[in-house]
């Protein structure tokens, strides 16, 4: 199979795949160097380099003199929006096909969308003739209220309501199921105009406020989450933290959380772009403007504001969290140290293994300094003895629960030689000792003991330990769990 690479005049980015299937794609290089302030000329060398399957760390190491000098960042953000892109390159496929099936696709709306690289956009030229469930509209239309729904449109005529009399028949019982239906009808079209949408999404994110609060009776179980049970906040100005931790509250379902503009202001936009003048139709077409924004537009549009700030939300809290894992893996090393490391606990006792210069074990034991048994004579002497038998010369002891007493406990050991004693993060240390490779590494120990070693191995050397875990589990960032688990799986490969 071969990849042939074209830019073309028009700065846009074309690749054929030669198979059984052709793909054809044009991406518009311009949007991407725009974007990121990158000259064209380096997104589309970036972008014939990533294709032919160079990993970024690759390219931004070896072919610097063919990126003009683009380094890491760069190029991982010419990817990321080479992926999106992409992304929206096959929704365009998916609507374009869709569209022509149904025989609706004119010229004129094959152009907008092929020109289009904006997805809320592209959702908006669909969305008249996306398949969707039985409507209110769809009824009405069934019934033959589209003359009428097209008269209440156009805003001329005699009384609306003697108009709407003719279409009294059938199951369409009096005047007001027929002025009803035809409202519905008008309400769909207007929610589906493309300028309308976007006038509304305007306004969300220029004047829409965040509010959230406290379901009934999730008091105790959402106590975690009680700075948010009556909170609002501009979303032009919401720190991505805040918005995770509301996002969070909301899927776990202890707060309910909205997103509106001034409502007044929003109908008075749809109402100026619907309403032609004060007339006999005046208040008909205004109660359909106030059903198209509070049932139709409000919906749909917040449900996008809510997905968008997701996405930002994500990038800010990943960025946070490759540097925190950057500088995590990169502390350093104590080195080739003969180690006692400590899992502490406290009704399970203290896990304590001991580790050669090389990070093998060597021995392992349980003390239980702590309450409920109370041992710490017997303790100490453990601890004394395995110190003295295996000559270590530093203990690591896990921040988790009881670290810090048994860090205190620890403290209260005389030492025949000097022992320094260090407090290791422990985040994500179960999760590699139940994990594969901590099972093929130490097959003939439980978990609890694994553990122990996983925080030795961290203080000798984090870098060689800590890659062994999925890096969400790591704990060096917030509300890593509700991110976009590919972009931070990626963000730790490359970002790091």
């Amino acid at each position: 199979m071969e990849t042939i690479y074209i830019q073309s005049k028009k700065s846009v980015y074309n690749f054929y795949t030669c198979d059984t299937k052709i793909l054809t794609m044009s991406l518009p290089i311009s949007f991407i160097s725009k974007s990121l302030s990158i000259s064209e000329k380096q997104v589309s060398t970036t972008i014939n380099l990533l294709e032919e399957k160079a990993t970024v760390p690759f390219i931004s190491r070896y072919r610097k003199q063919m990126t003009g000098g683009l380094d890491e960042v760069q190029i991982e953000n010419i990817q990321i929006a080479l992926l999106k892109l992409k992304d929206i390159e096959k929704r365009k496929k998916t609507i374009l096909e869709t569209i022509s099936e149904q025989g609706n696709l004119s010229k004129e709306l094959k152009e907008k969308i092929e020109n289009s690289w904006e997805i809320n956009e592209l959702e908006d030229f669909y969305l008249p003739f996306k398949p969707r469930r039985k409507s209110r509209a769809d009824k009405a239309i069934e019934l033959g209220l589209v003359p009428l729904a097209k008269i209440l449109m156009s805003q001329t005529g005699a009384s609306f309501s003697s108009m709407a009399e003719r279409f009294v028949k059938g199951e369409v019982k009096n005047i007001n199921e027929a002025i009803k239906g035809a409202q519905d009808i008008a309400a769909l079209w207007i929610s589906e105009r493309q300028y309308i949408r976007q006038k509304i999404r305007g306004l969300f994110w220029r004047e829409g406020v965040l509010k959230s609060k406290m379901v009934k009776g999730k008091e105790e179980e959402g106590e975690k989450f009680k700075d948010y049970f009556s909170f609002e906040e501009p979303i032009k100005r919401i720190k991505s933290h805040r918005f995770l931790a509301v996002y969070r509250g909301q899927k776990e379902g202890v707060l309910k959380v909205v997103i509106e503009p001034p409502k007044k202001e929003a109908i008075l936009m749809v109402s100026d772009s619907v309403i032609k003048h004060n007339g006999d139709f005046n208040k008909e077409i205004q109660e359909v403007v106030k059903d198209v924004y509070t049932r139709l537009l409000k919906t749909s549009i917040e449900s996008e504001v809510k997905k968008d700030l997701k996405t930002q939300a994500d990038v800010e809290a990943i960025k946070v969290f490759a540097e925190n894992l950057r500088q995590l893996l990169l502390q350093s090393p104590l080195g080739g140290k003969r180690t006692l490391a400590i899992d502490p606990g406290f009704r399970s006792g203290c896990k304590v293994v001991c580790l050669s210069e090389n990070g093998d074990l060597v021995g392992n034991s349980t003390i239980f300094p702590h309450p409920p048994q109370n041992k710490g004579a017997d303790a100490m002497k453990k601890i004394s003895t395995m110190v003295q038998q295996y000559k270590i010369e530093a203990i690591a002891i896990g921040n988790g629960t009881a670290g810090r007493e048994t860090e205190a406990f620890i403290k209260r050991v005389r030492f025949s030689t000097k022992v320094n004693v260090y407090i290791v993060n422990e985040a994500g240390a179960s999760i590699y000792s139940a994990s594969k490779i901590a099972r093929e590494e130490f097959p003939d120990y439980d978990v609890t003991v694994r553990g122990a070693v996983s925080i030795g191995r961290r203080l000798m050397d984090p870098l060689a330990e800590l890659v062994k875990i999925d890096p969400k589990s790591i704990g060096v960032g917030q509300y890593q769990h509700d991110v976009d688990q590919s972009n931070i799986k990626t963000k730790a490969r490359f970002g790091c």
